[in-house]
């Protein structure tokens, strides 16, 4: 009976195996013939599914006998389905016809560079964003693309990160998303903790590194990030995306979608939820956020509201760690109190609206609000009173001038306006003009309150102790050109006019009356050229910039004495490429400063540290990036920046308390290095592929020395370091799921202790030869070994 049932299983298994089949084929454009790249391929039948590969191919095995259904769809193409009876014999060629409605890559062309623009740009599509992102933000993302250093204030990736770009920080790197201005228009940053897990609703972005082209918003005074959200998609779909990870992260995201409906409508949406300990002691981030995006998809228009939200309460880890606790301590806090939190929600509405008019224009336009609100609370101990404009409190015969209080500073701030363009590109494609701009308002509010006093005296509860309010008009108008001269000689033309009008009105956090107006007006031209032969592009481009003072230069400084505004002359020069399996790109650039604004050590009149002007400084470099598919499993990638960033001359203040009186003694440099730039930043990726779908990638980076002030000195330096890590993907279609990918991130896998970040400050002290220079350094220690595992789900 053994024998036969054991033989029966055999049999069965046997059958099983010679009755399954496979199908492949090639999906290809029905006009140029041409292969279409990632387009589905889905078996109702079967319940599974796959994409087509570089060379358009694509194949599904362990199919049924018998007849089978499939669905083909390609965003742009009409969805083609087919029932075939397998077996069947040689390969299936199918061919799909385009759909005549537009595209909304539009939305963002206007501040896009192009292939032909002569500037230098990055792009990140979906796919290669997916690949990195297991929870950590947006800056972490892109620590692996050309002249990018990243940090994180809680060591791990989550919570409080940024970024440098050539050595220029968030407060200098302009960023839309669909063309819509983002950075905050007082401070000019980004605070991307109040965006959490917005990389799961990005379907591209653009990294231009330099002035680049003209945009919206904050002045591109070093790169800029060009945003484009979620695009909608042929089919219906739903997403889990579920993962954990060092430090008790955790991350859960659920999307979906309609897919087109009735060939003309779609809505899409995403809700997340991420929260970690962090690698520093106490400095938590629970955050969540959703995105909503619905559109109707005409022949000749598209009509599209978008609409998101992050809210974040992290626990400060702002103050850094010590140098003297930096060999033995790498995660301590400085902060104890419970609730030295950071607390904010950030809500964005955008309406949009994109329009073929006639066979040569394309329109744009956009509507946006924005509304953010939050706080974040502090323990002062023994804060003076006179600080919070209090009277001392006289109890008996003590007379109390300070006492312990718990303080929490608000913003409360809307922003909204339009941003719009139109696209002219003449019958014979050799001239593409767009001419664009937009308005747009900030109104924020400013105010402190005092939530507890161990000796409260005459207030009470939420007593605000300063409060001030602030508006911003920002205008700005431009034009660019390419002109095709002869076959693969393009010349380039950006002109941009932008206004400002900036009042400020009330009392500053350091008791100070802040009333003042300040209005600018900025032409920023650029100009270049390309040269297209064959499969290179050869560009060079002249642009300007320029950008007014931040908040605090207007609040810090007596308005009598606010610093100049920036200007920026920015030269690009390189080559693009791409030939088979290896393509590169190799650039100069040469970005040369006027006044531009950096802390020195002086201080106003109550103490608070003020940037000024330096006349003349620059930063030049090399930077190469390129990928080489050594082989069918093998492909090697990275990227290197060479530079040299100097002020010409500067002096530095320096307080002195080694005198009755205090003072501030200055220094004079000349050629010092800027700080947080550093001389040599490089990145590599090796990835092996030994089957279609598992994917072992290693990461590597390099950071040299960076100066953590102005003054070369290395004692107020951050050490280089170079980090490795490992990435592990493994991709399959089982029966029931669209797809199912797991993947596994371990950073920093030898264990590196290193430092990104921080900041210093000096000062004497009486000492033995009269006095004595004393200098603080703190640092933002990253994790060392630590893991992200993922699973995503697609139905």
């Amino acid at each position: 009976m053994k024998k036969t049932v054991v033989g029966l299983v055999l049999y069965l298994a046997g059958f099983a195996a010679w009755a399954q089949h496979s199908l492949s084929g090639k999906v290809v454009d029905a006009k140029s013939n041409l292969p279409l790249v990632g387009a589905s391929v889905w078996t109702e039948t079967a319940s599974r599914g796959t994409v087509t590969d570089e060379s358009g191919q694509f194949v599904l095995s362990k199919l049924p006998e018998g007849k089978l259904e499939i669905r083909i769809s390609y965003l742009g193409y009409e969805t083609e389905r087919m029932t075939l009876n397998l077996p069947i014999s040689g390969e299936l060629e199918v061919k799909l016809q385009s759909k005549d409605f537009l595209t909304e890559e539009f939305i963002v062309s206007a501040t896009r560079a192009s292939s032909s623009t002569p500037t230098t740009f990055s792009n990140v599509d979906r796919s290669e964003i997916a690949k990195r992102n297991l929870g950590q933000d947006i800056p972490i993302l892109f620590n692996f693309t050309p002249s990018v250093v990243s940090f994180s204030d809680a060591g791990a990736g989550v919570g409080y990160t940024g970024l440098r770009i050539r050595g220029s920080d968030q407060t200098r790197i302009n960023a839309t998303i669909n063309g819509i201005p983002l950075n905050d228009a007082e401070s000019h940053g980004v605070f991307w903790v109040n965006m959490p897990d917005f990389a799961s609703s990005v379907e591209n972005v653009q990294i231009q590194r330099g002035v680049g082209t003209s945009t919206n918003g904050a002045a591109t005074f070093g790169a800029s990030l060009n945003f484009q959200t979620d695009t909608h998609r042929e089919e219906a779909y739903a997403e889990l995306d579920n993962g954990f990870g060092s430090f008790n992260t955790w991350r859960h995201t659920v999307k979906a979608g309609t897919g087109l409906l009735n060939n003309r409508f779609a809505v899409d949406a995403r809700l997340s939820k991420i929260t970690s300990d962090g690698f520093v002691d106490r400095a938590f981030s629970d955050m969540s956020s959703w995105f909503v995006s619905g559109g109707y998809y005409g022949e000749k228009s598209v009509i599209k509201l978008v609409a998101f939200s992050g809210k974040e309460q992290t626990y400060q880890s702002w103050w850094g760690l010590p140098e003297a606790k930096l060999q033995n301590d790498r995660t301590w806090n400085y902060y104890t109190y419970d609730n030295e939190t950071d607390n904010y929600q950030q809500d964005h509405y955008q309406l949009i609206y994109t329009g073929k008019v006639g066979f040569n224009w394309k329109t744009n336009l956009a509507l946006h609000y924005t509304y953010g609100r939050g706080y974040y609370e502090q323990f002062r101990e023994d804060d003076d009173f006179g600080s919070y404009g209090l009277d001392p409190v006289q109890i008996g015969d003590h007379l109390i001038e300070s006492a312990d209080i718990i303080r929490r500073r608000w913003l409360d701030n809307d922003f909204y306006g339009f941003v719009g363009s139109a696209n002219y590109v003449s019958t014979d494609g050799r001239l593409d003009w767009i001419i664009g701009g937009g308005a747009n308002r900030y109104d924020g509010g400013h105010f402190g309150e005092i939530i507890w006093a161990r000796v409260a005296g005459n207030t009470n509860i939420r007593d605000r102790y300063y409060d001030n309010n602030a508006i911003k008009d920002d205008r700005n108008i431009y034009t660019k050109a390419t002109y095709e001269i002869k076959p693969g000689l393009n010349l380039f033309g950006d002109l941009q006019l932008r206004g400002i009008n900036y009042s400020f009105l009330g009392v500053n956090d350091d008791q100070r009356i802040v009333d003042g107006r300040a209005d600018y007006t900025f032409f920023n031209p650029k100009f270049g050229f390309s040269y297209e032969k064959g499969k290179q592009t050869w560009y060079a481009s002249y642009a300007v910039a320029n950008r007014e003072p931040t908040r605090s230069d207007f609040t810090d400084n007596p308005i009598t004495e606010v610093p100049r505004p920036e200007r920026l002359n920015n030269v690009e020069a390189g080559v693009r490429a791409k030939a088979g399996s290896f393509s590169y790109n190799a650039n100069f650039y040469y970005m040369g400063y006027k006044d531009q604004l950096i802390l020195t050590g002086q201080i106003n009149d109550v103490g608070a540290y003020i940037r000024e002007n330096v006349a003349s400084s620059y930063r030049a470099g090399i930077e190469v990036d390129g990928a080489y598919q050594l082989s069918n499993v093998w492909t090697v990638g990275g990227n290197l920046t060479l530079s040299q960033n100097k002020i010409r001359e500067f002096t530095e203040y320096i307080d002195d308390y080694s005198v009755e009186d205090f003072r501030q003694e200055t220094f004079t440099y000349s050629n010092t290095d800027i700080a947080f730039s550093p001389n040599v930043v490089g990145s590599a990726i090796i990835e092996y592929k030994p089957s279609k779908n598992l994917s072992l990638n290693w990461l590597s980076k390099y950071v040299g020395r960076q100066f953590l002030d102005n003054t070369a000195n290395e004692a107020r330096s951050l050490d280089a370091f170079f980090t490795n890590d490992l990435r592990i993907s493994y991709a399959a279609t089982p029966r029931f799921f669209k797809g199912l990918e797991v993947n596994l991130l371990i950073n920093n896998i030898f264990n590196e202790l290193y430092e990104p970040n921080g900041y210093t400050f000096s000062y004497f002290v009486p000492g033995g030869n009269g006095r004595e220079l004393v200098t603080e350094n703190f640092y933002y220690p990253q994790a060392g070994t630590n893991f992200l595992l993922g699973l995503r789900m697609k139905f």
